[in-house]
């Protein structure tokens, strides 16, 4: 059996398949130790399962699942993983912004005797300031309002032992946010910090639309503060629109001719009562439509073809 097993998901990455390998075989010759390179073609539109296909015959390590369709990252993330062998797993994505070259050193610390090693970004090469914004705030608002401890800064750029990817495989749970489940599951965990350079080739994947998406489906999967919000909204409303009726009451009996008396200060409640109820609604829609997905039961993604590793 490999020691360790390597997962990569892939979309339209056929730009960088080439380098990735490079320095992924580079990496996995210096270890002299059996392991498996596992891709995971997410319904790529470009030559990627073409290119996946060349590697595996040139390189019997060189395993791959081509997902039927684009399921997006985290479930191509958890395919492969549902496909590993080995007593470590590492995972990182495809663009090379997460380096091969720190896999000798999860490995190590693996060896100590932790069980998830993850990478925790310092810095972010040629991103643009909006995203870094972004990326600072949530990871900061998410560590404060999830139910368990997510390391700030921390993507899925991972290795995690046997025990944890059985336990992440056996979760029914469709919504994955895998580094909140990474976090969850428990055991001993350590960061392994380290500078993040700009994607090899090609163009970013995640977009900024993908990335709140992720954002939400994170703090929706770790935390119920946005079902509590609502309470908190309604109980400000109460409390506002009886200091408002006070203060009626006042104007009317003390200052009639008021010019806060009048149908601006009646639209004004109106509007605000609304936008409390109506987001209110969307916060209960967002959780509703979480246990809808969960009760269909659907299997996580359908695969079109897959070829295991074989030298083990």
């Amino acid at each position: 059996m490999p020691e360790y097993s390597l997962v990569i998901p892939i979309y339209n990455e056929a730009a960088n398949i080439p380098e990735l390998y490079r320095r992924l075989s580079a990496v996995m010759d210096q270890l002299e130790v059996p392991g498996e390179l596992i891709l995971v073609n997410d319904g790529s539109s470009d030559r990627t399962i073409d290119l996946l296909r060349d590697l595996s015959q040139q390189d019997r390590r060189v395993g791959y699942v081509s997902l039927a369709r684009n399921f997006g990252h985290q479930i191509a993330v958890t395919a492969g993983l549902q496909q590993t062998k080995g007593q470590a797993i590492i995972v990182l994505d495809a663009d090379l912004q997460d380096p091969p070259e720190l896999i000798p050193e999860m490995l190590r610390l693996w060896r100590t005797g932790f069980q998830v090693v993850y990478a925790q970004r310092t810095r972010r090469h040629k991103e643009k300031w909006l995203k870094k914004l972004l990326a600072f705030v949530f990871y900061r608002l998410l560590k404060i309002l999830a139910d368990v401890d997510i390391p700030t800064d921390t993507g899925d750029f991972c290795l995690m032992d046997r025990q944890v990817v059985d336990l992440l495989n056996a979760m029914p749970e469709r919504n994955r946010y895998l580094r909140g489940l990474r976090s969850w599951v428990g055991f001993r965990q350590t960061a392994l910090l380290f500078d993040r350079e700009p994607r090899f080739a090609g163009e970013v994947k995640y977009t900024l639309a993908k990335s709140l998406a992720l954002a939400l489906n994170g703090l929706a999967s770790f935390s119920q503060v946005p079902l509590r919000l609502s309470i908190y909204l309604g109980l400000f409303s109460a409390a506002l629109s009886i200091g408002m009726a006070g203060l009626v009451f006042y104007w009317r009996l003390v200052t009639p001719r008021s010019p806060l008396n009048g149908t601006a200060t009646i639209a004004i409640a109106i509007f605000f009562l609304g936008a409390v109820q109506l987001f209110s609604i969307g916060i209960l829609g967002e959780y509703i439509g979480r246990i809808y997905e969960e009760v269909k039961g659907r299997p996580l993604y359908t695969i079109s073809e897959i070829k295991q590793s074989t030298d083990v």
